[in-house]
């Protein structure tokens, strides 16, 4: 039996996954790498820190699972999005990756954004907005502000783009990951157009590949670092959020899926190219054939994370709770549905979908002496469920496609409560899949068996993904949830302009006005 090798290449680290060809996962190995901040709002990573970790992960998965290298079918990484590696002539970085973290832009996106007429214009070109986090301002910004290192590019890479070459020496691009800088989806190609209007030299983007094209095959120096046999095939990968997609198998037509992890969406996939709007974006899926249509919220677990740091610290210092996750979720349930009408909106960092703010927070409405530290945990359990619902009905009402079902990954579906809430809010059945926290690593894996010829399809992988049961909808709950639900809906419209004035203040009044600029 043969084996796929795929890296889950993060923000915080790289996950290495091992998995056979039916989904399977015999081992996995993480490393460790920093983000740097050399000034505010910039976010900046080593590329060789992120082959470092490729390497040190790969020999450390093969260990643990005892498989010869020879047993190594394929590569593929499923990576972060809107990375910005600067490759020189000589086939080295000029520069630290600037990730997507990094908002340097803004100045850039903004006048972008004007050369098309203003932002809705631009939106109805591009499919969506752009914010000084996105890949076109941040290469713009290069041009302006780093001018030798623009003119010295022979052409950028994303993060998967750089680790495939690191492996094959071939430079090139995969369709999803170039869909998050400026990629026409219905054409499968560059936005060309958009990128020599704003006076960007289309001679510095790279060919583009699909992510199950074979891109090349491990050089014998990749080889050697990384205990693989030379010529092991590496296809094209893709972006996180597409490989999460196979890995849920949620791969046939109008098929969605909600990730709980640190961020959390919800996606579906489809033949069709919408133009995204209300903070939902048009990308490229794992599936040459398919669109993924992405609503991501910023917070969704970190909401979670935030509650157990601030009011679990006694538990997460108590040698005896060795999960503090799995406490939460006792307490959980102790709490009726409701949270005695305790509302918590979890919009912690900003928001993305399905309301497009930079200055919006998180709100505790309607606390009072009778709550306790367990109506605010269950309250925030609801209010990540809360936004999922206002997500779901703008893809439904909007996009026209119905949610009756939706797989579950990330380290959020390894919760049954979280999960049973989330179906009681939403109204929809919730199914986890084998391996949630592995989803991305799984399903990009799984995209490099097709490529190999062991799937017909991408589509077919909804047989392989396999779940490991459902949560339906408790009708006792509907009323309690629908009552608490059109209070939530109605807090951003009364206090967003409370928000824009006092967080502009604390941020800086510069970018209230770019803010308040939008229509």
């Amino acid at each position: 039996m043969g084996y796929l090798l795929a890296h889950d290449v993060g923000t915080s680290g790289n996950k290495a996954v091992l998995v056979d060809a039916g989904g399977r996962v015999l081992a996995t190995a993480f490393a460790a790498y920093p983000v740097h901040h050399p000034h505010p709002d910039w976010a900046e990573q080593s590329p060789d820190d992120w082959w470092r970790a490729i390497v040190t992960s790969t020999h450390e998965v093969l260990q643990r699972s005892g498989v010869a290298p020879g047993r190594v079918l394929a590569i593929a990484h499923t990576t972060q999005l809107l990375g910005i590696v600067p490759m020189g002539g000589d086939g080295r970085p000029l520069r630290p990756a600037i990730i997507w973290l990094d908002a340097r832009a803004p100045e850039q996106a903004e006048r972008i954004m004007r050369r098309f007429l203003g932002r809705r214009v631009f939106a109805a070109i591009a499919g969506a907005e752009l914010s000084g986090k996105d890949g076109l301002a941040k290469l713009l910004w290069l041009k302006e502000n780093e001018p030798e290192v623009y003119h010295k590019m022979a052409c950028f890479l994303d993060v998967n783009g750089y680790l495939t070459y690191r492996a094959t020496g071939v430079q090139a691009m995969e369709w999803s990951c170039a869909s998050a800088i400026a990629f026409d989806v219905q054409k499968k190609d560059w936005l060309r157009g958009v990128i020599r209007h704003i006076g960007l030299d289309q001679g510095k983007f790279a060919p583009l590949v699909r992510a199950i094209d074979q891109v090349g095959a491990l050089t014998p120096e990749a080889a050697r670092e990384c205990g693989l046999l030379a010529g092991t095939p590496v296809f094209g990968g893709g972006g996180d959020a597409q490989g999460a997609a196979a890995g849920a198998g949620a791969v046939c037509e109008g098929d969605g899926h909600v990730y709980l992890g640190t961020s959390g969406w919800v996606g579906v996939v489809t033949r069709k190219s919408p133009t995204g709007r209300h903070g939902v974006v048009c990308m490229q899926s794992a599936d040459p054939a398919r669109a993924l249509l992405l609503a991501e919220m910023e917070t969704a677990g970190a909401c979670l994370k935030w509650i157990a740091d601030q009011f679990y610290r006694a538990e997460r210092a108590d040698p005896s709770v060795p999960n503090v996750y799995a406490l939460m979720d006792c307490d959980v349930q102790a709490v009726p549905p409701g949270a005695g009408s305790l509302i918590c909106t979890p919009w912690m960092f900003g928001e993305r979908a399905p309301i497009a703010d930079t200055w919006v927070r998180s709100t505790i409405f309607n606390l009072s002496a009778d709550h306790t530290r367990e109506h605010l945990l269950r309250a925030v359990y609801e209010g990540v469920a809360f936004n999922l619902r206002w997500i779901i009905e703008i893809v439904e009402e909007q996009f026209g496609f119905p949610l009756p079902v939706l797989r579950a990954i990330g380290g959020g579906a390894q919760g049954a409560p979280w999960l049973q809430i989330i179906a009681d809010i939403t109204g929809r059945r919730v199914q986890p899949v084998a391996h949630p926290l592995e989803a991305g690593a799984v399903g990009i894996a799984l995209t490099a068996a097709v490529g190999l010829g062991l799937y017909p399809s991408v589509e077919k992988l909804k047989d392989v993904v396999h779940t490991t049961g459902e949560f339906t909808p408790q009708a006792a709950n509907a009323e309690t949830y629908d009552r608490l639900y059109r209070a939530y809906r109605r807090l951003y419209d009364r206090l967003r302009g409370l928000y824009r004035e006092v967080n502009g203040e604390r941020f800086g009044r510069s970018q209230l006005t770019a803010s308040s600029s939008a229509p």
